[in-house]
C-alpha cells in the first residue's frame, strides 16, 4: 500500500499550512496525527476553543 503524495502534500502544505521543508521533515506518523488521522486524538477545533475560553476565561490582574 503506497501514501497518496498529491493529496498528503495538498493537506500539509494547503490545509495545515506547513513550510515545504517541515513537510518533508515529518514522518508519516506524525503528519497523520496532525491531520487527526489514526490512533491519536483530533485537533481542537475553534468552536471548542472558544467554548473553553468562555470557561476559563483570561484574568488580567491590575
Amino acid at each position: 500500500m503506497g501514501f497518496d503524495w498529491p493529496a498528503l502534500m495538498r493537506a500539509g502544505l494547503r490545509g495545515l499550512a506547513l513550510p515545504p521543508a517541515r513537510f518533508w521533515a515529518l514522518t508519516p506518523a506524525e503528519l497523520m496525527l496532525m491531520l487527526g488521522v489514526g490512533h491519536g486524538t483530533a485537533p481542537m477545533g475553534r468552536t471548542r476553543l472558544e467554548e473553553l475560553s468562555r470557561t476559563f476565561p483570561d484574568k488580567h490582574e491590575e
